[in-house]
């Protein structure tokens, strides 16, 4: 049998070798960017190790017992969770309830879809500074309206239920437009025959939405909800910058200090590597089963 020309075995041999070179760079970069340091720090979590220490101690798992008996972790963690739940629900509800308008018949939809995402757009430490005043205890907009409805102002720094409303609504101002533009896109791409289908049958409009819409949805919602919980849990600007000091603290008893804003200060502040190396591992797993808690429960809630 003659042997193949030199350019079909070359040919052969780029079909199968060029898919590897072209997804090899995501792959060396993810290791060396994100798959190392996340190793090394479940590595160094071992350690007591203080910065500038030239000879950390092994210690084994006593960051973590340690970490699991700190009273202030779990008031962080309670915090944490606090502030995702008032902001990634109603955010998710909100988004596709927007997305919904957005895609129907409006004038000038282009403007109003791009108007979404200006929040967004705008820089986090001017959003945080324009509802940081909003938020303030005496000369805020929100008090001004509370009393003048009859209700008492709130200091939303000092309380701890307050900050967290006042925090997830910042998350919420943010990241609502973006979410809805997600969703829009997938609404886009349902076909229209079926819609006209469900007409011609006499269904209404909001019977189409949960009957057609939400399940069709369901791959795009499983993202949307996925990324949320994966950055409401990972919070930090928003809380750091809420204070007027702009400290970790989380506030004069840490009433709105996150697991991110615990994390920094044992590691920036207390100096303590070892063991913000074990909270930030602790965190990794649990936004690892929480996110794949949602994942399941939308799974089957969307049908």
């Amino acid at each position: 049998r003659p042997r193949p020309p030199r350019r079909h075995r070359l040919s052969k041999l780029d079909t199968k070798v060029s898919p590897y070179l072209f997804v090899a760079p995501f792959f060396l970069l993810f290791g060396a960017i994100g798959m190392f340091p996340l190793l090394y720090t479940a590595y160094v979590s071992l350690f007591d190790w203080e910065v500038g220490a030239d000879e950390p101690t092994f210690i084994g798992l006593d960051n973590y017992k340690t970490l699991f008996a700190d009273d202030q972790f779990w008031n962080a963690l309670f915090n944490t969770f606090s502030i995702f739940v008032l902001s990634s629900g109603p955010q998710i509800v909100v988004a596709v309830a927007l997305a919904a308008l957005l895609n129907e018949n409006l004038r000038a939809r282009t403007g109003w879809r791009m108007g979404v995402l200006l929040p967004y757009v705008a820089s986090l430490v001017a959003l945080t500074i324009i509802f940081g005043n909003l938020f303030g205890p005496q000369y805020g907009l929100v008090n001004n309206v509370l009393s003048a409805v009859g209700i008492s102002p709130i200091d939303w720094q000092a309380d701890t239920f307050g900050s967290h409303i006042a925090i997830a609504s910042m998350v919420n101002w943010r990241w609502t437009g973006y979410n809805a533009l997600i969703v829009l896109a997938a609404m886009q791409a349902i076909p229209r025959d079926i819609y006209e289908a469900a007409v011609v049958d006499g269904a209404s409009a909001l019977r189409r939405f949960f009957s057609i819409t939400l399940p069709l949805l369901k791959p795009t919602l499983i993202f949307v909800i996925v990324t949320s919980t994966i950055g409401g849990l990972q919070i930090f600007t928003e809380p750091k910058l809420f204070e007027p000091s702009g400290g970790s603290g989380g506030g004069a008893e840490h009433q709105y200090q996150t697991v991110v804003l615990y994390l920094y200060q044992s590691a920036f502040q207390g100096l303590d590597l070892g063991y913000a190396s074990a909270i930030a591992w602790v965190l990794f797993l649990i936004i690892i089963s929480v996110a794949a808690l949602n994942f399941f429960l939308t799974r089957r809630a969307v049908r």
